[in-house]
């Protein structure tokens, strides 16, 4: 039984998304950079554009970890999992993620922050 509260474990796990989102992108833009586009500019804007939003919600996500005394830790990695050290007011649990599902969700992250959080749904 986890003593962590699922809207703050939800927190936690963006903790882990949302910096992999940004190496993500800053790859993209590197790519963007070297690729033979004939006009560049307008991915390398929209790239960097999306990358000052997501740091902008990485910064509130470690904002509001801190200010609920929650950290994070990253223990172990292999070809498979993950494992996480959660901390949250004074409470440690270890929790593990398959690596194929952490890809997944920073995908969908990354299509939600491209174009999907313009969709007037």
């Amino acid at each position: 039984m986890s003593n962590i509260p699922s809207e703050s474990r939800d927190l936690l796990e963006q903790a882990i998304y949302y910096p992999m989102l940004v190496k993500v992108l800053e790859r993209d833009l590197i790519a963007v950079d070297k690729s033979p586009f004939k006009l560049p500019k307008p991915y390398k804007d929209w790239i960097e554009q999306t990358l000052i939003f997501v740091q902008k919600q990485l910064f509130s996500i470690k904002r509001e970890l801190k200010r609920q005394g929650m950290k994070i830790h990253e223990v172990k990695r292999d070809e498979l999992f993950t494992t996480y050290l959660f901390v949250y007011r004074g409470y440690e649990e270890y929790h593990s993620y398959f690596n194929p599902s952490i890809r997944n969700k920073v995908e969908e992250l990354l299509a939600y922050h491209l174009y999907k959080r313009f969709d007037p749904e």
